[in-house]
């Protein structure tokens, strides 16, 4: 089997980009500029999120459901990646400049209609890699090269904010970065959409969600995996949606917000090879959950830091982005490789698998922002004015939580079986 250039692994990983550089402020900024600057209370913010995202569990599998029921002369995948950046931009737009009223709503209508679209996007994106190549090697190197495109977007995102010195002000930064997502993805999408061939043909089964339960019953250990997934990207949610507030109020070190997210963003790609060559020797399996390991040891450091101690939280910040490669690469390959064993005679699963996928990701973060901002409201976390116990609380959320939910997804891990 031919093994894919580096030209087809530019193009199919090209749209990451763009979608980084709006990841990004989705995920840091948003939360803490409608907290901030919009006049919604933290618990208020945090419950409007996760009402928000909730709403991807009904269509993140139906996403999936009609991209792998869709056919057209231009592709299977490629008209939702078209439709759903034209939804993602102009409803991520409109978040970033909410009215003086109704801001509650305004959140709440437009966060979902963004997810809504970025769902229209990634779902067929993702399941596209199982389909690009046969080759069990080939897709791990699909899915590293979207994650480390991936990663240069979000580090490009980190950057333009500091090197125009706003990086400390979530409202700045979200209209910037607005702007380089649309730059982005107007030079970028164009090589995903016509650099990579689709092997199209239409799909003979007409996919509902009673195909989910066939699934789980033809690979046993699928559940476990999806568990996994699941619980470690709430791990690492809870991180990202808190960072800005430890640093802030914790650390006390403002100023260095953008390079320590540089810095861990970056060591992600620094590891990114070493994982893969891991996977090549170990398997995926194992290569994932050492990664798992060595981000928890780094992190359960984290409650014993508090103002100051900039220099050990680079540590830190450094050790645990080491994993971050592995886990955006390797689950993701896992799944493309069950995705690709289960799909027969014409019939395309790729679709509601990474549909199912997508809604655990975003229901992770919606917990992450749930459970987080309503546990800081409910200790009377004031970000003008934190009190000790709030103090206390955001660095148990920020690192022991994760330290313990990553440890549940590695038990799980344990019992999952690559060889379907």
């Amino acid at each position: 089997m031919k093994r894919l250039n580096f030209s087809a692994l530019f193009s199919y990983g090209a749209t990451a980009i763009p979608l980084a550089m709006l990841g990004l402020p989705l995920y840091i900024y948003l939360p803490t500029y409608y907290a901030q600057d919009a006049g919604l209370s933290v618990t208020l913010a945090g419950v409007i999120l996760f009402l928000a995202r909730l709403t991807d569990v009904i269509t993140d599998p139906l996403v999936g459901i009609y991209s792998d029921r869709f056919n057209s002369p231009y592709g299977k995948r490629k008209p939702f990646i078209v439709f759903g950046s034209l939804l993602l931009a102009s409803s991520f737009y409109a978040l970033v400049h909410p009215p003086q009223t109704n801001t509650a709503i305004w959140l709440l209508i437009f966060s979902m209609l963004v997810y809504l679209g970025w769902s229209i996007v990634s779902i067929p994106y993702l399941a596209w890699s199982a389909e690009i190549s046969n080759g069990y090697h080939d897709k791990t190197r699909l899915s590293s090269a979207r994650e480390l495109l991936t990663i240069v977007g979000a580090v490009t995102a980190l950057l333009i904010p500091y090197l125009y010195g706003i990086s400390e002000s979530a409202s700045k930064s979200l209209g910037i970065l607005y702007s380089a997502f649309m730059i982005t993805l107007i030079l970028f999408a164009p090589f995903t959409l016509f650099g990579v061939k689709e092997k199209f043909s239409p799909s003979k089964t007409n996919l509902s969600f009673r195909n989910i339960r066939l699934i789980w019953a033809q690979i046993p250990s699928l559940p476990r995996l999806q568990s996994a997934f699941f619980l470690n990207s709430l791990a690492n949610a809870l991180p990202a949606t808190l960072f800005l507030f430890f640093v802030q109020l914790v650390l006390k070190k403002d100023e260095q917000t953008g390079p320590l997210l540089l810095l861990y963003f970056a060591s992600g790609i620094l590891g990114l090879p070493f994982w893969n060559m891991l996977a090549k020797k170990t398997g995926k399996r194992k290569s994932w959950m050492a990664s798992m390991l060595l981000a928890s040891v780094a992190f359960s450091f984290v409650p014993f830091i508090g103002s100051g101690d900039i220099l050990y939280f680079a540590l830190i910040s450094f050790v645990s982005g080491l994993s971050l490669g592995a886990d955006m690469a390797l689950p993701s390959s896992i799944q493309a490789d069950i995705a690709q064993k289960v799909q027969r005679d014409e019939s395309y699963f790729a679709g509601i698998l990474f549909g199912i996928w997508a809604m655990l990701t975003k229901l992770a973060l919606a917990l992450a922002v749930g459970i987080g901002f309503v546990i800081l409201g409910v200790v009377g976390f004031q970000p003008e004015a934190p009190a000790p116990l709030a103090l206390f609380t955001l660095s148990l959320l920020y690192g022991a939580a994760p330290v313990l939910i990553k440890m549940i997804a590695f038990w799980l891990m344990r019992g999952y079986r690559e060889d379907l």
